[in-house]
């Protein structure tokens, strides 16, 4: 049955998927919105990884309450741990800036940045460019690794300028 209820899961998810991206399938009324969102939560609950991305993200960034922002954290955090590399650049910001559940931690915020990096997330290489710069998130002043993630986002920012 666990088959049976990941490919419902996968199934759901592609709606709400559909439902978020496509302004022409239905129109964004209320009622669409509160499906789309019903439907991403429990995706996120059974653990679907991009789910959890998308929706762990719109808590996290849109709520207004400390406990539906611990939330998508949380999620969030699922999701970098799962490889969602959006995730990851994301789980980095949380450490860095901290918030209700999780304190700002520098180390976890570079172990991040440098997984998202490492899997093409050109921001999280500029992140980590800028910090061994400057001496920022517990990093000492390093031109040579200051210069290795500056090369590397570079190279993911003209790659991912290609494929739009």
């Amino acid at each position: 049955m666990p088959q049976a209820s990941s490919l419902f899961t996968r199934l759901e998810f592609r709606l709400a998927e559909q439902l978020f991206h496509t302004r022409w399938l239905l129109p964004r009324s209320p009622r669409t919105q509160r499906l789309t969102l019903r439907l991403l939560k429990r995706c996120a609950e059974a653990g679907h990884p991009n789910a959890q991305s998308i929706y762990g993200h719109m808590l996290f960034h849109r709520s207004m309450s400390p406990h539906d922002k611990a939330r998508g954290a949380r999620y969030l955090l699922e999701a970098a741990q799962a490889g969602d590399v959006k995730s990851q650049y994301q789980a980095a910001q949380i450490h860095e800036h901290g918030c209700v559940q999780y304190p700002r931690r520098e180390d976890y915020a570079v172990t991040w940045y440098a997984r998202a990096a490492q899997s093409g997330h050109y921001l999280a290489a500029e992140r980590l460019a800028r910090a061994y710069r400057l001496g920022e998130l517990g990093l000492v002043v390093d031109g040579e690794q200051a210069a290795y993630w500056q090369r590397l986002a570079d190279r993911q920012s003209t790659t991912e300028m290609a494929a739009a």
